[in-house]
């Protein structure tokens, strides 16, 4: 299955000199000042600024066993990951998928950390081109929902909501590391739920289950994705 790791700002001055005029030079100035003066040329008017591209918002309700989970999905800023997204939503592949993983991290405020769902690699369409944070601007906030992968356009049917905020795993252009340049594709994030996601990812997890750095963040049951449905908007504030 695909893994989603954590571990992992100059004023330019100016310098403006005048300068004395002499000799020949002084002569040729005096002479300019005899000349008429032209009416200076109209200022040509500023031309206003681009205002910025609203969000296009879609929002799908992943229906779980421990309760609803409302995403609301930036198909402005991130339009190939949130098109693969919705495919496997259209295509109710998601329907009895799970969550599987509740990674908990004991650094920074907490909870914090993440919980992973998705196909676990069965059932998928091709993979998504890779979307990188320094491409669409956005980052891992609490409540972030992004792709799970293994290598940059790998990623397919799984994902991760991040419990607190995780930045190591946002694009980090001038690194070394291919990896960690290319970061994870993050495309929207929770807007209702929030408590349904801390539920799963406080579920018990196993202490054998899972492979490499994702063992011991298995969890144990796995808790039901029921359905995946496109929503016009989320619930409205109680």
């Amino acid at each position: 299955m695909p893994v989603l790791f954590a571990g992992r700002l100059a004023a330019a001055p100016f310098l403006f000199a005048a300068g004395l005029l002499l000799g020949p030079a002084a002569s040729a100035l005096a002479q300019e000042a005899q000349t008429p003066a032209q009416a200076p040329a109209p200022a040509t008017a500023p031309v206003p600024a681009t205002a910025p591209v609203p969000a296009e918002h879609v929002y799908v309700a992943l229906t779980t066993s421990a309760g609803v989970i409302v995403l609301d999905l930036d198909k402005t800023h991130a339009p190939l990951t949130v098109a693969n997204f919705l495919k496997y939503v259209d295509a109710k592949r998601f329907d009895g998928a799970n969550f599987y993983r509740a990674m908990h991290l004991d650094w920074g405020d907490q909870p914090n950390g993440l919980l992973q769902g998705g196909l676990q690699g069965v059932n998928v369409f091709p993979p998504v081109a890779h979307e990188p944070t320094s491409a669409t601007g956005l980052s891992h906030k609490a409540g972030t929902i992004s792709m799970a992968r293994f290598a940059p356009g790998s990623a397919t049917a799984d994902f991760t909501i991040m419990l607190g905020d995780i930045p190591s795993l946002d694009a980090k252009p001038e690194a070394a590391d291919p990896d960690s340049r290319a970061g994870f594709a993050a495309f929207g994030h929770v807007v209702a739920g929030m408590d349904v996601v801390r539920k799963i990812w406080d579920e018990p997890r196993s202490s054998t289950k899972g492979e490499g750095v994702m063992k011991g963040q298995m969890l144990d049951p796995m808790v039901k994705i029921v359905s995946a449905r496109r929503v016009s908007g989320p619930p409205p504030a109680p």
